[in-house]
């Protein structure tokens, strides 16, 4: 296997962990409005995620900035033709940001109320536009002879890309479900159990249309494993879910993204991005990377801050495991 090819597989891993760390990230934050009924239980959904959300975020740093440095044809004809949506999604991340460290810095309520609805359409949109900008990555886009993107904002606003962007919304809503019904205790963790089966029973009937439609359009034999694997885990975690088992149904619905994300990437390769104008216009890991000695002092970089990076983040994770409830939030909040 060429360097091209491992970092080809690299920065779907990087993808892959970013979505299954941040999907439940997103989801929390949705719940603020679905499932929260009070200040109180909305103060337990920000808490489930707050020693973790910004941790889950350096996996995006990281996929972009391993694009960029092993892919940067790719990188550039990416960020030019997304511009807009990309944009969005970038202030949405940074908004969110904000609205998690300012919201409990004054009492009031309007102040806290208006950073909590921001919480909540700064989750929702980023799940959305993820989706749709995958959908197009793997569907496509009109990139000419000089590889630029010669399209428009409206392009990527098509039916597959658009399918895509619910796929992504509805499924990371469920993950976010089912972590808070690992993570919480009390009256919160029976009505997130039960949202879970009914945004999961929607996300089901979702990826399986998205799922058929990538294989039959662009698929293969190892993406059918991906696609049926994909559907299984997701039946498995609804399964678990129903009987009391979050940890599990958890366990599940995270194979889910990652056998999704596995099932996309596996339909791409070796295009990075295909044209949808001409296939021999088509980004490819060999025309889009960078130059081998690049990529070996890359992968020597990464073999060493990688297993770092993972040990801290999994640390933090186990310290912060154990369940909370709104007996747990004090009552002056300020």
């Amino acid at each position: 296997m060429e360097l091209h090819d491992v970092w080809f597989v690299l920065i779907a891993v990087l993808w892959t962990g970013y979505f299954f760390l941040e999907g439940f990230d997103f989801g929390v934050g949705i719940l603020t409005k679905l499932l929260a009924r009070n200040r109180a239980e909305k103060r337990v959904l920000i808490n489930t995620i707050g020693p973790v959300w910004d941790g889950n975020e350096v996996w995006l740093l990281s996929a972009g900035g391993a694009t960029f440095a092993a892919f940067p044809e790719w990188y550039a004809t990416l960020f030019s033709g997304f511009y807009l949506a990309l944009l969005i999604i970038l202030v949405c991340l940074i908004v969110r940001g904000v609205a998690f460290e300012y919201r409990a810095k004054r009492p009031e309520e309007n102040w806290q109320r208006n950073w909590e609805t921001a919480i909540f359409w700064t989750s929702l949109l980023p799940a959305f536009l993820w989706g749709v900008a995958f959908g197009n990555i793997v569907r496509g886009v009109k990139i000419d002879k000089n590889f630029e993107y010669a399209g428009t904002f409206w392009d990527l606003l098509n039916p597959y890309a658009i399918l895509g962007g619910l796929v992504t919304l509805t499924l990371f809503t469920f993950h976010g479900t089912v972590f808070t019904a690992l993570k919480t205790v009390g009256d919160i963790r029976m009505r997130a159990r039960k949202l879970a089966l009914q945004v999961g029973l929607l996300t089901a009937l979702l990826a399986l249309a998205f799922l058929i439609w990538t294989q039959v359009d662009s698929g293969d034999g190892k993406s059918l494993v991906a696609l049926i694997v994909a559907v299984v885990a997701l039946v498995a975690a609804l399964g678990a879910i129903q009987v009391g088992r979050e940890g599990w149904s958890f366990a599940f619905s995270g194979v889910t993204i990652v056998a999704a994300v596995a099932m996309l990437f596996l339909s791409l390769f070796p295009n990075v991005m295909p044209s949808s104008l001409n296939p021999d216009w088509s980004l490819t890991v060999t025309n889009a990377s960078s130059s081998p000695y690049t990529l070996r002092i890359m992968t020597w970089c990464a073999g060493i801050a990688t297993p770092i990076v993972l040990l801290y983040q999994g640390w933090t994770y186990w310290v912060f495991r154990k369940r909370i409830g709104t007996q747990h939030i004090a009552e002056a909040a300020h």
